[in-house]
């Protein structure tokens, strides 16, 4: 019998689910090509439902990276006007496909005092919605339908893996691991989750600063971020996180942006420390983006970020406040607790983290 390919209605339809790829005898990767493009989707597609997108209405968003390109995706198949605000981190090459796309993409040169690039991000998103007469902003930071998409990729690892004891993923919105480990507990609660972040993020409670390694981590405290799903924390540094994405690539032809590859850091671990436990790894993006940067050792060289011999396990702290960006890849047993139970304060949604009072 001669097999049916499947055929789909658009591209962000045809790509948006990962591919379950084996890495080791306990350890799969949910490979996706562009995993924003799900909440993207999602999120217009439901607005759109609930009649909160008339004809004339202007699609806006705040965003440097790969939920950008998404909602450019698909805005384009909506025929629907978008505007993005986004900061010089932005690379040319994105820059060139989202205006490709048809989107207007507006740059903040300068960070704001408190909260960086990402408030001066929203600031500016601010003042474009007062000027527009009919707006609709996704804010995959704090829209419920950003982690709600998630379920049906919960869904898809249950119904091919079985039993998961262990997720692994980068944080960023918030979205993808807390909406995916939801689902996966509404069947296995057991299910452990174990979010990466980079050192500088506000979103564990580190103090804000630079931070080389984008596409996780944060400035701003996201509404979508429930730290209570969270068993575990893991911090690493750039070049810890293109070293794995790099090894990643050699091993299993895995060709992923450097979110996965400091996914991979932790959970290739895990796998080794746990045999008997099964884990999954969220691999959010390609690595087009990074031709000129991860996967170029002349760039890694000029810019401190090769290293010869990667780490092979984290060290151990009590405490964000112990996980110190010059003792690299660092992990910190969370334990499902709020982040008012770590630190004795809350953090302001939407805003810069108050300075921690550590319990």
């Amino acid at each position: 019998m001669t097999a049916i390919t499947p055929t789909y209605h658009s591209i962000t339809e045809a790509t948006m689910m990962p591919r379950l790829v084996r890495l080791a005898p306990n350890l799969y990767g949910a490979v996706f090509s562009l995993m924003k493009l799900l909440p993207a989707r999602y999120i217009l597609r439901r607005a759109h439902s609930r009649g909160e997108l008339d004809a004339d209405t202007v699609v806006v968003e705040t965003t440097s990276g790969t939920f950008g390109l998404a909602l450019a995706m698909q805005s384009a198949l909506m025929e629907r006007e978008l505007i993005l605000v986004s900061d010089p981190a932005i690379d040319a090459n994105l820059y060139r496909r989202l205006t490709d796309l048809g989107a207007k993409v507006e740059i903040c040169q300068e960070p704001a005092p408190v909260g960086g690039y990402q408030e001066a991000r929203l600031r500016r998103l601010a003042e474009i919605r007062a000027e527009l007469p009919s707006t609709f902003c996704p804010e995959q930071y704090s829209n419920p339908d950003n982690p709600r998409s998630y379920g049906v990729v919960a869904e898809q690892i249950a119904r091919s893996l079985g039993t998961v004891d262990c997720l692994v993923g980068p944080v960023g919105s918030g979205g993808s691991m807390c909406g995916t480990t939801r689902g996966l507990r509404e069947l296995t609660p057991h299910t452990r989750a174990i979010g990466v972040d980079s050192h500088r993020s506000v979103l564990f409670g580190q103090p804000d600063g630079p931070r080389p390694l984008r596409g996780l981590g944060n400035s701003l405290w996201p509404a979508n971020l429930d730290h209570s799903t969270f068993d575990e924390v893991h911090w690493c540094s750039a070049p810890e996180a293109y070293a794995y994405t790099r090894q990643l690539h050699a091993t299993h032809a895995l060709f992923q942006g450097p979110t996965s590859g400091a996914a991979y850091l932790a959970a290739q671990w895990w796998a080794a420390q746990n045999p008997d436990g099964l884990c999954v790894v969220m691999l959010p993006d390609e690595g087009y983006r990074y031709m000129a940067t991860v996967y170029d050792d002349a760039w890694l060289a000029e810019n401190g970020h090769l290293l010869p011999r990667p780490p092979t396990e984290p060290l151990l702290v009590d405490s964000p406040a112990d996980a110190d960006s010059d003792d690299g890849w660092t992990r910190m047993a969370w334990g499902r607790r709020t982040y008012e139970d770590v630190h004795g304060t809350v953090p302001r949604s939407g805003g810069s983290l108050p300075d921690p009072v550590l319990s």
